[in-house]
């Protein structure tokens, strides 16, 4: 009798666990946005932290004094790439609503023959290509509201987040412990220990990390820069600064960088020839992003995985590709960071396993 009531309350108790468990992943699922805005914060903290230590440590600051000008440089920041990017897009709009459709299906049609000629291939009709496409019929009156609606609603929640943003991030490199803190109390007494050695590793890697991928980010923003400036792109800067961006989303992010670089070479050039303009223009493109891409493999990457979170390089694609599979392409951005922090609290709590021990040992 009391083996079967044991088997039952054993059942009942792993069953309570599950749906305890499936209540909580609901739960964080509905608090997403928060937990979004909590880790933008984190993130930002993480990458203010040095200029923290310098302003509190070495200029003597108080710590509030610290905080708001760590923010407003940040601030600054995220302003000057807005307003960089306002233009483009005011000139790309403005474009849009003066293009002749007829005369730019005679410029593609064109340019689509001495492609097909040069390279010897079969050619494309474009006047079946834009009938089959269309899209002047999705620019109807009934949808002019629903977009301006759909700006504005946007528009709204991302002041709600970016005020939210703010304020978790100054109190978070206020109190370098406030997450710290948060953590302990969810972890057992005997384990606290071991809890805040793993949370100051991680906090010290991925600051480490996020700052290594702010200078890869300015280093590859010079590069494109003066490659676009070089051959002649239109909106060099803005699409410079798109292109460093997207090299955070590993492996895949270069691909979109050079398409997108190759697209505004040619509509940018679209009354030009195909061989004598825009054909060289690609060339020394893809070129020039070929040795800009082989200098951050083996310049930059080096320096920010080994010497920041402090893992082989094999370790980094492998942790890349399962997250990537996993979760996408939110897992390709996320992947180090996390990985990082799964070798860290393996460390303190599994470091009697040999595989931990050698994946380990340079932490």
């Amino acid at each position: 009798m009391s083996t079967s009531k044991a088997i039952s309350n054993g059942i009942l108790r792993a069953i309570s666990i599950i749906l305890g468990v499936i209540l909580l992943l609901f739960f964080l699922y509905l608090i997403r946005s928060v937990l979004l805005y909590v880790l933008i914060g984190a993130i930002i903290s993480l990458v203010g932290r040095p200029l923290m230590l310098f302003f509190t440590t070495k200029l003597k600051m108080k710590s509030g004094l610290a905080v708001g000008i760590c923010l407003f440089i940040f601030l600054l920041f995220f302003t000057g790439i807005i307003a960089l990017f306002v233009p483009v897009l005011a000139e790309q709009y403005q474009n849009i609503t003066e293009i002749d459709i007829s005369q730019l299906e005679l410029d593609v049609d064109r340019l689509i023959g001495e492609f097909t000629e040069y390279f010897k291939i079969e050619r494309l009709n474009v006047r079946d290509l834009v009938n089959q496409i269309d899209f002047i019929k999705y620019l109807d009156d009934k949808r002019v509201p629903e977009v301006l609606g759909s700006v504005f609603g946007g528009l709204g929640s991302f002041m709600i987040g970016l005020f939210s943003v703010i304020f978790i991030a100054f109190f978070t490199l206020k109190d370098s412990k406030l997450l710290e803190k948060s953590l302990l109390a969810f972890a057992k007494t005997e384990d606290e220990n071991k809890f805040s050695n793993a949370f100051s590793k991680i906090k010290e890697l991925l600051s480490r990390y996020f700052v290594g991928l702010l200078f890869q980010v300015i280093i590859l923003f010079v590069l494109y820069s003066v490659l676009l400036l070089f051959i002649g792109i239109d909106n060099p800067i803005a699409v410079a600064l798109i292109g460093a961006f997207l090299n955070l989303i590993p492996y895949l992010g270069p691909l979109i960088s050079i398409g997108i670089m190759i697209l505004f070479a040619i509509t940018g050039n679209l009354d030009s020839s195909f061989s004598d303009v825009i054909l060289p223009k690609i060339i020394w493109l893809g070129s020039g992003f070929i040795g800009i891409q082989l200098i951050d493999n083996f310049a930059n990457q080096p320096i920010i995985f080994g010497n920041s979170v402090r893992s082989h390089p094999l370790e980094i694609f492998l942790a890349i590709l399962i997250f990537g599979l996993l979760f996408g392409i939110g897992g390709l951005i996320a992947a180090v960071p996390l990985y990082t922090a799964i070798k860290v609290i393996s460390k303190e709590f599994l470091s009697e396993y040999k595989i931990v021990q050698y994946l380990t040992k340079e932490i």
